[in-house]
């Protein structure tokens, strides 16, 4: 019924040649269970430890089967968190990706405010998978609107480990806009931890630092060496 009517009003207002593209949630989703693989859904959850239910459909799949559907919502001029949490509250993994993909397509439109929805969705349903695409969402956020910093500072002291990796990564890629002075507090709040993903997230920070600024990271290898965790120290030194 939604589409037909988007479809009269544009007809009413533009003419009967006009071509109209209307996507909506329930198609995306209808075309995402047309594509479940019961098969490869088995490989994929067992991949991810049996956390969760997949419907099986490859990261090349989804991104065809979204496509149209991301092209409309780039169009849009607000994020429809209502969306997102539908995404979030399906059983299925794909779905959390689908959200994951369609606030990247609108990452312009993310602003601080957003944060604490952001916030959320990192700790449910939480894996190294989508924290690892919720900390480009929030770093870029804070290149935009330096104030989450401080936001970012505190949840490097999280007792959630997933907000303090999300910290601890959010700057990767930002080659020379890092900045330096945050990121060794975020690092120095996450020392001495058996924590794995705290470990090595905080060899990546460094390692992917490194390819930009390789002396500040041996400096910085050297300063806290006795109190980097040895898988903090091979992430950090492959390039240094």
């Amino acid at each position: 019924m939604y589409e037909k009517l988007i479809c009269l009003f544009c007809y009413l207002i533009y003419g009967e040649n006009v071509k109209v593209t209307v996507v909506n949630y329930t198609t995306i989703f209808e075309r995402y269970y047309a594509a479940a693989d019961s098969k490869q859904a088995a490989g994929m959850s067992a991949y991810m430890r049996n956390l969760f239910p997949f419907l099986g459909i490859s990261a090349p799949k989804r991104k065809e089967l979204s496509k149209e559907f991301l092209a409309f919502a780039k169009k849009q001029k607000e994020i429809d968190w209502n969306f997102v949490s539908t995404c979030w509250g399906k059983e299925e993994r794909e779905f959390q990706y689908l959200a994951l993909n369609y606030l990247l397509t609108l990452v312009k439109l993310l602003t601080p405010e957003d944060v604490p929805r952001l916030k959320q969705l990192a700790v449910t349903k939480s894996w190294w998978d989508t924290i690892d695409c919720l900390d480009r969402i929030v770093g870029g956020i804070a290149l935009n609107y330096s104030k989450v910093n401080n936001v970012l500072l505190d949840w490097s002291l999280d007792e959630n480990f997933w907000l303090r990796r999300i910290a601890i990564d959010h700057q990767l890629l930002r080659k020379d806009k890092t900045d330096v002075v945050l990121l060794e507090q975020i690092l120095v709040n996450n020392f001495e931890q058996q924590e794995f993903f705290i470990n090595k997230a905080i060899g990546w920070s460094l390692r992917e630092y490194s390819k930009t600024n390789p002396d500040w990271v041996r400096n910085f290898l050297t300063k806290y060496k006795d109190r980097l965790a040895p898988l903090s120290i091979k992430e950090a030194s492959k390039y240094v």
